[in-house]
């Protein structure tokens, strides 16, 4: 069937559209590469725009007989959503609502929606499940709330069906490394350390070491994008065969935590066997940051039959490093492959 993919040309995105064509969909990226890259729109039609494009969204849904669109064009930097607001406001919030509008128009009424723990704000307690309160502390979730609020309310007046899929950390890449993470500026703790193995970066700076988790860094819930790719496939399908209807939420996480120090000794463990180093700096905490963050994602596994594959660190961190290597200015290094 026919599956729009907006922001296809990006992290996750573009993962979503290798699953979906290998599964036997034919797929439409729509991407203005304003963070997405031409480079991983590898699989899919590339149709370069942007979704404050209300012309363009009305002749796009007029040629295709699309059943359902994954939507992951949202800006993510929470330090610039504070800084800049009215941009992540206008993207995140007015130009889904465009989408919602022509889909509505033209009787497309299933979406899976790329929404964030960041919805949740600060931990009341973990791990958090989708009761957990609401109380983005940033205007990058609140802008995430605003469209899950959309979603319920267009669910009631138009009957559209949505699944929203708040992540906790992405992370890994592809194992045939074809895609992989291509942020710039790089924000994820992963691909930082594995930066900083690889020599693109001088050092991983670990932000506070005094915070009340057994070994004093923060602890997050890393889930391997090919995972979170997996949840996707099955909302969809759970909304196409008319088992989910109206609008639903759902956590995607491991359900398990890992430290700052795990993170960076994990890798230091791994790429030591290649004969690198991983320099570490400490620094005072952020602003912000929360000492533990991990999901509850059993209403997936229940709903959705969802179970992630890839929940070993080692083995995500492998995918990542790999995908590292493979990055402009490293070839010749002296990388073990």
């Amino acid at each position: 069937m026919e599956i729009l993919v907006a922001g296809g040309a990006g992290y996750i995105g573009s993962h979503m559209v290798k699953m979906l064509v290998k599964a036997g969909h034919v797929v439409t990226v729509l991407d203005n590469l304003s963070t997405g890259h031409r480079s991983l729109a590898k699989y899919g039609e590339l149709v370069e725009g942007d979704l404050a494009d209300t012309a363009l969204l009305d002749n796009l849904f007029a040629q295709h007989d699309f059943k359902c669109v994954v939507h992951f064009a949202a800006f993510s930097l929470v330090g610039e959503s504070v800084t800049n607001p009215a941009k992540y406001y206008r993207n995140n919030v007015c130009n889904t609502l465009n989408l919602l509008d022509a889909m509505v128009k033209h009787d497309v009424l299933n979406i899976v929606f790329s929404s964030t723990a960041a919805t949740y704000g600060n931990p009341v307690y973990t791990p958090m499940d989708e009761q957990h309160p609401q109380s983005p502390i940033n205007p990058y979730g609140a802008s995430k709330l605003m469209v899950e609020t959309l979603l319920q309310v267009y669910a009631k007046a138009y009957g559209l069906n949505s699944v929203a899929l708040r992540y906790f950390n992405a992370c890994g890449a592809d194992p045939e490394l074809e895609l992989g993470e291509l942020h710039d500026p790089e924000t994820h703790l992963i691909p930082l350390v594995l930066q900083a193995a690889s020599g693109r970066r001088d050092s991983i700076c670990i932000f506070g070491e005094d915070y009340p988790t057994e070994d004093g860094t923060c602890v997050r819930d890393y889930i391997h994008v090919l995972d979170l790719c997996f949840a996707h496939q099955l909302a969809m399908q759970a909304m196409l065969s008319g088992q989910l209807s109206g609008a639903h939420c759902f956590n995607l996480g491991n359900g398990e935590g890992f430290s700052v120090k795990q993170v960076i000794d994990a890798a230091q463990a791994m790429v030591a066997q290649e004969g690198f180093n991983i320099k570490v700096q400490q620094a005072e905490r952020r602003e912000g940051d929360p000492a533990v963050l991990v999901a509850n994602a059993d209403k997936a596994k229940q709903t959705l039959n969802w179970q992630p594959q890839y929940t070993d660190l080692t083995t995500i961190l492998r995918h990542a490093w790999e995908w590292e290597k493979k990055q402009p200015g490293l070839v010749g290094r002296n990388f073990v492959y």
